[in-house]
């Protein structure tokens, strides 16, 4: 694993060995407040650990935040201020319901706010509890478009002006997926000791796409925890310009 990093130019910035996800201990595992898919994570009922890392430090989360207010800004300004138009105009051309879709997703520390997407799914109740598969028949076909192309995650840089989430850091799962997968993966609550972010390490390495087997959401954990140990500016730099290359390659 962590020649592929290498191999992919990121590992100059982190330049360590990756530990697997069941030999680190950020956090204890989660102790949920039932099974209920909806449920909030309530952080009374796990203890965390005190383990350094990077963005532990108030100067890093400091520099790390004003990059995300100018970036955010920046696309704000200069590109959503006129593609929401267009995109909610075709949005409504397509199927019935809102522009937007709003969904709880557990932030920093594990407490919830609302991700905000273009709507890419028609109106349904399983919205919350059933993540989108492949040739899922709820997509939209502008949807399609919308997701191929990631354009639907565009309001997300309102959330990380409002400074719920980051530019970069690990993907925001659904609530329904954290209570899974926090009872099979070992760690898996480490995720959460920093801002979600609109892309990570995980998603440069090439892990995207449905977590229909469980080694596919071990992988995204390792990935995510190796950057929450290991970040730093260089390497934050190195994953957007990644992100922004295989953008354009779509």
């Amino acid at each position: 694993m962590s020649q592929e990093i290498k191999s992919a130019g990121i590992s100059a910035a982190a330049n360590l060995t990756i530990v697997p996800v069941e030999e680190d201990s950020p956090f204890v595992p989660l102790h949920l407040a039932g099974q209920n898919p909806a449920a909030v994570i309530d952080l009374r009922h796990f203890i965390l650990q005190q383990q350094a890392h990077p963005l532990g430090s108030r100067y890093n989360r400091m520099l790390k935040r004003a990059i995300d207010i100018t970036v955010s800004a920046f696309v704000i300004t200069f590109l959503l201020s006129w593609i929401t138009a267009l995109i909610a105009i075709l949005i409504k051309l397509d199927s019935r319901g809102p522009v937007f879709f709003l969904q709880k997703r557990n932030k920093r520390r594990g407490e919830l706010f609302s991700c905000i997407k273009f709507r890419s799914m028609v109106c349904n109740a399983d919205a919350d509890i059933l993540p989108a598969g492949k040739n899922d028949q709820r997509i939209t076909r502008f949807g399609k478009f919308l997701r191929r192309y990631h354009l639907d995650e565009l309001p997300q840089f309102f959330n990380v002006l409002l400074g719920d989430m980051s530019v970069i850091g690990p993907r925001p799962h659904m609530v329904s997926e954290n209570i899974k997968f926090d009872g099979l993966i070992r760690n898996y609550a480490g995720r959460h000791r920093v801002k979600p972010g609109l892309t990570g390490l995980a998603q440069v390495m090439g892990f995207v796409g449905e977590t229909d087997e469980l080694h596919k959401m071990r992988s995204r954990v390792e990935m995510d925890l190796f950057y929450i140990r290991h970040w730093s500016l260089r390497l934050d730099l190195s994953i957007l310009f990644r992100t922004i290359c295989k953008s354009i390659r779509l």
